[in-house]
């Protein structure tokens, strides 16, 4: 079963896609709405985020919404109307409430080439089993981003830290991974400074802290991670930031990719080298990821 929500005006600053007194009308999934002039489809210039919900419950829905419009400043698309676009996402996540565990994609196109105005669409549907990543683990390869630690600063223009619909490469590194043995893929700046995964955010345990790569590293806001330092920090774990490299990385106590739909899979493999997973912190951190309030 899958859901799908489509804006009739995504943004205020911007004319209506579709003529409705309604903020979203529901559509059938199974039929054709997409044009294949829109910019989303001819060159991927658009921004999104999937938000995963449970029993009908979007997860940090304040924090997605709040990357949304980041995302959606840093390509200069006009402001998405979060009001909007927060009752399509609850709307959407009640048709699944039966699913249990879904996932919601949330897309923000600049519109058909030569108008003015956005298309906007929210679908949902039921997650895939993530069990075995959350409990057994992934096997993860660091591969070179090509990029500066700092490219956020120097080279604002190539969007580092938005989360755009062009995802072909992050596509590409996960075929890589797959040639190597591997699960999922650790970026590495080219000047050598743990970045993120594709889809995820690196979290690690040095001894009692819990820790990720520091800010303004050209990557995305973790929303996950910024739910698992709230509750580490309720529950008496130190958190903080690091900016490391491999090696030090892989000196860790416990490494995690963690993301919106997976949450926290713990690494039992880097770079081809066998790692113990901490099961039970592991345990208490999707835990508290799948029972949280949005």
């Amino acid at each position: 079963m899958s859901v799908l929500a489509i804006l009739s005006r995504p943004s205020l600053e911007a004319p209506a896609a579709r003529p409705s007194s309604e903020p979203f009308e529901l559509a059938d999934p199974d039929v054709p709405h997409l044009s294949v002039l829109d910019l989303a489809a001819t060159r991927g210039d658009g921004v999104f985020e999937t938000v995963s919900a449970r029993f009908g419950r979007p997860h940090a829905l304040d924090a997605h919404l709040r990357r949304f419009a980041r995302s959606s400043a840093l390509l200069d698309l006009p402001a998405p109307d979060l009001p909007a676009w927060r009752s399509a996402i609850l709307a959407v996540a009640s048709e699944l409430a039966d699913a249990g565990e879904a996932l919601i994609k949330v897309v923000l196109s600049r519109g058909v080439e030569g108008g003015a105005a956005p298309t906007g669409w929210v679908h949902g549907a039921a997650a895939p089993d993530f069990t075995a990543a959350r409990t057994r683990g992934i096997r993860v390869v660091f591969l070179d981003r090509g990029y500066r630690h700092d490219v956020e600063q120097t080279s604002p223009w190539l969007l580092a830290g938005a989360k755009t619909l062009s995802y072909a490469v992050n596509r590409a590194v996960l075929r890589e991974a797959a040639r190597r043995g591997a699960d999922d893929v650790i970026f590495v700046s080219s000047d050598g400074v743990v970045l993120e995964g594709p889809t995820s955010t690196v979290l690690f345990r040095s001894g009692d802290r819990l820790l990720t790569p520091g800010t303004g590293l050209g990557i995305l806001e973790g929303t996950t991670q910024g739910d698992v330092f709230a509750w580490a920090e309720s529950a008496g774990i130190e958190t903080g930031y690091a900016l490391l490299g491999p090696e030090e990385l892989a000196q860790a106590d416990a490494i995690w990719l963690v993301s919106s739909g997976r949450h926290a899979a713990p690494v039992r493999e880097l770079d081809g080298v066998a790692r113990a997973v901490d099961a039970d912190l592991t345990a208490r951190i999707n835990a508290h990821l799948l029972d949280r309030e949005h």
